[in-house]
């Protein structure tokens, strides 16, 4: 395929996909009317920027923080903390707040991604895992084509204490489960077993949809702040948002009993916090688009992907089955030498920590492993697809997924 012909098939997917860029645009007014309305309710002024050192008593900009992701996720309490190392921390911090010895967690998705395996410890023997403190994990399989298995879900609901839902696919060849999903399966939950906690590993999902899990009553929404929530600006942390007994156990759990969320010097990192979460439904609508667009080009030229382009999607990750791993690789390239930073390094396949696989991972980013930037990673195995997320700008986007096309078509036709 020539430079020009390549290049028309960009334009046509581009026009093709105008009224999807509208839609999200229209959304992304809506979610900065609330994010705003926010922002004014709870008065922010340039005081919350200001920072504490040592214990961090008495931090106003960290209180208000959290009340401000209170409302935008529309629950009772939140706990915004740069101290959060990822969303995979996070979740831990959730898991071992909510369970104690005997409990038994409900896995309703599946087998969770792949960096939470040493937490769980039911493949291994780590003694800091869950399995090391006696809490039993469970897991309901997906139901054929990545629905979740109600059925099975609600036969296996006795002796619960946590209900875990993972909304984004990971790794896994399965479609984004839904808000208004979980919201219905919620309300049946609740009605079962009103006593169990319901945990939502939010990642990659927030400002996607209309409103979060913890709308729908999810007691704890897990994520990263160098991911959706953070906008850009974040260079680390995360948060978890739902109701109050279910955050305050985790404040508790990340500092110590007694302290819970009081505590904590900010350390000057309030203003990115608070700056992140204004940018992020601009930001997030961006890497929306990014993602579109290149489901629909590698539609265009024969490559199984997936959300399709004509799918509703509620996360940023789009994947494409290239079936090959020199065309895995090509496409990491690509990604990577039209990046804002690094743009000269080449990424090869490695082992990673908390991954089975060698992982190749082309980021690009300000901030490192920040997956609202643009990047794409998969793990080196069948049937060879590539993750694509984030995109800090979709003009920028789109200069790197047409140079990823470029190479994978380098390595042969699908």
């Amino acid at each position: 395929m020539t430079e020009t012909e390549l290049c028309t098939l960009a334009d046509q997917a581009e026009s093709a996909l105008s009224e999807r860029f509208l839609a999200i645009d229209r959304r992304a007014r809506a979610l900065t009317e609330r994010v705003l309305c926010a922002f004014q309710a709870e008065r922010v002024d340039s005081a919350c920027f200001d920072s504490v050192s040592g214990y961090g008593y008495d931090d106003r900009g960290r209180e208000t923080l959290d009340r401000v992701y209170a409302r935008v996720f529309e629950c009772e309490k939140a706990l915004v903390r740069h101290h959060f190392v990822s969303g995979t921390h996070a979740l831990a911090v959730a898991l071992f707040a909510l369970l104690r010895p005997g409990d038994t967690l409900l896995c309703a998705t599946g087998r969770p991604y792949d960096t939470l395996d040493e937490v769980l410890g039911d493949k291994s023997e780590n003694p800091s895992s869950l399995k090391a403190f006696g809490i039993h994990t469970r897991f309901v399989d997906l139901a054929l084509g990545g629905a979740i298995d109600e059925q099975k879900l609600f036969a296996s609901l006795n002796g619960a204490k946590v209900v875990y839902f993972q909304r984004s696919r990971g790794y896994e060849d399965r479609p984004t489960i839904p808000v208004k999903t979980l919201a219905d399966l919620f309300s049946r939950i609740r009605a079962a077993k009103p006593e169990v906690f319901i945990v939502v590993d939010n990642c990659y999902g927030e400002f996607c949809a209309d409103h979060e899990p913890s709308f729908y009553g999810a007691d704890l929404c897990a994520g990263s702040l160098i991911k959706n929530p953070g906008g850009g600006m974040c260079e680390t942390g995360g948060y978890l948002a739902g109701s109050s007994r279910a955050v305050e156990l985790c404040a508790d759990r990340l500092t110590s009993p007694g302290l819970g969320g009081h505590v904590g010097a900010t350390l000057y990192q309030n203003k990115a916090m608070f700056k992140g979460l204004f940018y992020a439904p601009h930001t997030v609508a961006q890497a929306l688009k990014a993602a579109l667009f290149c489901a629909k080009l590698f539609e265009t030229l024969g490559y199984a992907v997936s959300p399709a382009s004509d799918e509703i999607r509620e996360d940023l990750i789009q994947s494409v089955r290239l079936r090959d791993p020199d065309k895995l690789i090509a496409f990491c390239q690509g990604i990577q030498s039209k990046s804002p930073v690094d743009a000269y390094a080449a990424p090869v396949p490695a082992p990673m920590p908390g991954y089975a696989d060698e992982v190749i991972m082309a980021a690009g980013t300000f901030t490192q492993g920040a997956s609202i930037e643009l990047s794409a990673d998969a793990p080196m195995r069948e049937p060879y697809t590539v993750y694509l997320q984030g995109a800090l700008t979709y003009e920028s986007a789109r200069c790197a997924i047409l140079e990823a096309a470029r190479r994978t078509l380098a390595c042969g036709r699908p």
